[in-house]
């Protein structure tokens, strides 16, 4: 081994190092990350999994979706299938009723998922929709046993609280970009209504959910900015997306990602957020490709099955995927 190659290993294990005793990486030393040659996928991974298997050991939390309510979404967001400005071609729909969403815990558990979570497009939930979906949580939690991820919009205090007492264990609201970049990709709300809404599901006692899209045309700095901004939210836990480019939707041409920075995007997640949940979402099939097994190895959480309007791979290659690499799936994870 040569001397650059034992001086680079080192960099990326005192990066575990680092995150290990809960000390926050410096700027530079993220970046460095990202912009790392590919070369060093591997070792940034292997001090990426030694963070991961410290607070998690081998075991992959499974979720589910339901796309509650389809489209008919006010807002700008130019990423997004279902906003007012999309003309992609998606179903559309008001939110299901109660015995839908419930019936779909049943295949939440059927797929192996510890998390279902209902999540409706919309700015925020109307009062009859808030019913029909406390009412379904309600009917659940005496059924099943799994933990309920509802996403609903901006919500007020009132909401947050009626979902807690309903049994909604976790609210996902996603800061989706950084703050210097928000306004090129939403103009209908701002980054502050959603730091709003997740500090509004903290004070009502929910677990805080939010994540991030990578591929939006920020830049490696607004990646580590928004990584920062995600560990000072003190969100539990952070789904990572992967832009998948919708026809019909603004950001349609953007393709500038590839499966080697997705790992290392992943990477420097484990180290900035080292006992968060990092779960590989939307995008990842089309953006990891054939490398999806080696996310696990920075993350430890997927979704399965299908999106909200797009399909996922089969609930049944993910198993297989989580076995091959000698992980476990953590059944009912609460």
């Amino acid at each position: 081994m040569s001397q650059s190659t034992v001086h680079i290993y080192s960099r990326w294990e005192r990066y575990a190092d680092k995150a290990l005793a809960g000390e926050c990486l410096t700027k530079e030393e993220a970046l460095s990350v990202l912009q790392a040659d590919d070369d060093e996928v591997l070792a940034i991974l292997q001090a990426a999994f030694r963070v991961r298997r410290h607070f998690y050991g081998k075991k992959v939390k499974l979720n589910m979706i339901i796309n509650a309510k389809s489209g008919l979404c006010p807002e700008d967001c130019g990423y997004c299938s279902q906003s007012i400005i999309s003309t992609a071609p998606i179903e559309k729909y008001t939110m299901l009723k109660k015995d839908v969403l419930v019936e779909g815990a049943k295949e939440a558990l059927a797929r192996k998922a510890g998390t279902y979570c209902i999540v409706a497009s919309g700015r925020g939930p109307t009062p009859k929709e808030l019913d029909e979906v406390i009412e379904a949580v309600r009917e659940i939690k005496k059924e099943y046993r799994l933990k309920i991820c509802a996403c609903l919009g901006i919500l007020n205090e009132e909401q947050a609280r009626r979902l807690k007492e309903a049994g909604v264990d976790r609210y996902n609201h996603n800061l989706n970009t950084s703050a210097s970049h928000y306004g090129n990709i939403t103009t209908t709300h701002t980054y502050d209504h959603r730091v709003q809404t997740v500090e509004k599901v903290k004070e009502a006692g929910i677990s805080p959910c939010s994540g991030c899209i990578i591929g939006m045309g920020e830049t490696h700095e607004q990646v580590v900015e928004i990584a920062y901004e995600l560990r000072n939210l003190d969100a539990d836990s952070i789904p990572v997306n992967f832009l998948n480019p919708i026809p019909g939707t603004p950001l349609e041409h953007m393709k500038e990602l590839n499966p080697r920075y997705c790992l290392k995007v992943l990477a420097l997640f484990r180290f900035i957020c080292p006992s968060k949940e990092i779960r590989v979402s939307g995008g990842r099939e089309v953006n990891l490709r054939s490398l999806q097994p080696l996310a696990l190895y920075a993350a430890n959480s997927i979704f399965v099955g299908d999106y909200l309007t797009t399909e996922g791979q089969a609930a049944s290659l993910d198993h297989q995927m989580i076995e091959d690499l000698g992980f476990e799936i953590e059944e009912c994870a609460l």
